[in-house]
């Protein structure tokens, strides 16, 4: 029977976008090669998420000197040009790339928000191949996004020499 009984409830992979998240991150950068490997030439939206405000920044804002908002407006604009940046290593690896950036918390949830608002196939991501306490103190994106994304997510490790 064509398209069997499940057909229209899944998008084929070949017309949705991927996403690719891109911190500027050897990592990252390593997930752009990887995806190009595995899913050829096709539409890719590279995503950054900037934090609203850092740990530092926060600090700094205790200050009437230094508002919040102008570090936001730092945030974003870092976010943009991180974002430009994995865009065109992903033209250069074959991705009909657009670049999106935006600046929000937690990064897991920004991720899985812009997935949904694509329809995205794929969510691509680099990992920092953290473990035990390391992982718990810093907490995974990776796992997040994968934990709660409801879609294929593709994480790629670091090198086994990195570790």
């Amino acid at each position: 029977m064509p398209g069997g009984p499940c057909a229209g409830t899944i998008r084929p992979m070949d017309d949705a976008p991927i996403l690719i998240c891109y911190d500027g991150s050897k990592d990252a950068a390593r997930a752009i090669e990887a995806a190009a490997k595995l899913f050829g030439p096709r539409r890719a939206v590279v995503l950054d998420v900037g934090d609203p405000i850092t740990p530092a920044e926060s600090l700094a804002t205790i200050s009437p000197v230094a508002p919040a908002a102008a570090f936001e407006a730092l945030n974003t604009d870092d976010a943009e040009q991180v974002a430009a940046r994995g865009t065109e290593l992903a033209r250069s690896a074959g991705f009909e790339a657009e670049g999106r950036s935006i600046v929000d918390a937690p990064t897991w949830e920004a991720i899985t928000d812009v997935a949904n608002q694509l329809d995205a196939a794929v969510i691509v991501l680099g990992s920092r191949g953290l473990t035990g306490l390391r992982e718990a103190a810093e907490g995974s994106v990776s796992h997040m996004v994968a934990k709660h994304a409801g879609r294929p997510v593709l994480i790629v490790p670091p090198p086994h020499d990195a570790h």
